[in-house]
């Protein structure tokens, strides 16, 4: 019989856009000793959690809880339970992560309205608004950083437009929250999605998710009780009348919250370690605070940026919409971009991501993340991405970028 060696992943300096490196906080956190799914302990902490959730969504919202399952998890509950078949949906595509919001809105049996823009722009909010009321949708699905190009949609303006017509407004912002704004109430967002692996510093498999009172009319609206869960006199078992029910199970919200509500009516067994995580990696945002989070966010990648141009590398996109998170760097020709990439892991530890699509083998993308978000970080990777171009052959200016890094810092250092 094999002997399986003994797990021990190797050291990463990961600067991806997700997953990132998690903070040693939260791995501890994920160690502690498993509590059952009602002991009064750990609803204490279902509670935790929710609050912090409120506050860093920045909402007044009665629910905000995660979704068990990686992002998509998350974006899949909100959709399937929002959109009923033959709904209109509207969805802005800018890159990547809009094609798969369509993709999703038309697997629930919507019709599905699309505007496009070319990768590495975004739209002006105003364009939205008027296909908004144009379109009259019942739901608007729109990214707000689209990892897949580093470009960050404008919001402001969009929700009064749905509160115009009557539609519901759905953000992905997996991607930004706990890095970059995300004003859920202020921006009129209806349901809004995060994601744990990304700015928030917690492994992959919770889908934070808030949403109002609007869209829990909806959800209410079409709410089914599992029949193995029913007792006599129990009201509301079926959808309202002419309504369609919820189409999945796992993902049913109206299902979701009644386990995180009060009556803790049970729906499937809760994720006790990612739980703790969670809860851990909020508390540090709120720790740091969000201003002085995504300030960093800011000073670091400011760094990069400096460094990459000095080092005589063209940045991808469009300045004006770029993400604080996320710097696309375009391959030069001739230069085998996964060549490079593999040199980065294998001889410095230090891993960047590729594109997809129309920009595969184009671009590569830099994260600047949460807990990878880090000077060290940043002045390693410059210094080896040197390296390795000019291993590869590429024309690059050596020793400037760590200097314009460090310029940056010494003009307003933040670790």
């Amino acid at each position: 019989m094999r002997a399986y060696a003994e797990l021990s992943p190797s050291p990463r300096s990961i600067m991806t856009p997700g997953p990132v490196e998690v903070d040693p906080r939260v791995l501890r956190a994920l160690s502690y000793p498993i509590l059952g799914q009602f002991d009064p302990e750990f609803t204490a902490l279902m509670n935790d959690t929710m609050e912090m959730l409120r506050l860093v969504f920045r909402t007044d919202n009665r629910w905000a809880y995660p979704v068990d399952g990686t992002s998509r998890s998350g974006i899949e509950a909100a959709l399937t339970s929002l959109i009923e078949p033959g709904d209109k949906v509207l969805v802005p595509i800018y890159g990547r992560f809009g094609h798969l919001l369509h993709e999703i809105a038309e697997r629930c049996g919507a019709e599905v309205v699309t505007l496009e823009q070319a990768w590495g722009r975004v739209f002006d909010p105003a364009d939205i608004a008027d296909a908004i009321r144009r379109e009259r949708p019942q739901l608007v699905a729109v990214v707000h950083g689209e990892t897949s190009t580093g470009r960050v949609q404008p919001l402001d303006g969009i929700g009064a437009a749905c509160r115009e017509t009557d539609a519901l407004l759905v953000v992905d912002a997996v991607a930004t929250l706990g890095g970059m704004p995300v004003e859920t109430d202020a921006w009129q967002l209806d349901a809004v999605v995060g994601g744990s692996q990304k700015c928030l510093s917690v492994p992959s498999g919770m889908a934070p998710i808030t949403y109002n009172a609007r869209a829990e009319a909806k959800i209410l609206a079409r709410k089914r009780v599992e029949r193995g869960l029913r007792v006599p006199g129990m009201a509301n078992l079926e959808p309202a009348e002419g309504r369609r029910f919820i189409q999945s199970n796992y993902l049913d919200l109206a299902q979701l919250q009644d386990y995180w509500s009060a009556a803790r009516l049970n729906h499937h067994t809760e994720m006790t370690c990612m739980l703790y995580g969670l809860r851990e990696g909020l508390r540090i945002a709120l720790q740091e605070g969000l201003e002085a989070r995504w300030a960093r966010h800011r000073r670091h990648e400011a760094a990069l940026v400096a460094g990459l141009e000095a080092m005589g590398m063209r940045l991808f996109g469009d300045s004006s919409c770029k993400m604080a998170v996320v710097t696309c760097v375009e391959i030069p020709e001739g230069i085998d971009g996964e060549s490079v990439r593999a040199m980065l892991l294998s001889m410095f530890g230090i891993e960047i991501a590729n594109s997809f699509g129309p920009l595969k083998g184009r671009i590569w993308r830099i994260g600047t993340m949460g807990y990878s978000c880090r000077r060290d970080n940043v002045l390693r990777l410059l210094g080896a991405f040197e390296a390795v171009l000019a291993r590869h052959g590429a024309s690059v200016k050596t020793g400037a970028a760590v200097q314009a890094a460090l310029d940056v810092y010494e003009a307003g250092e933040i670790e």
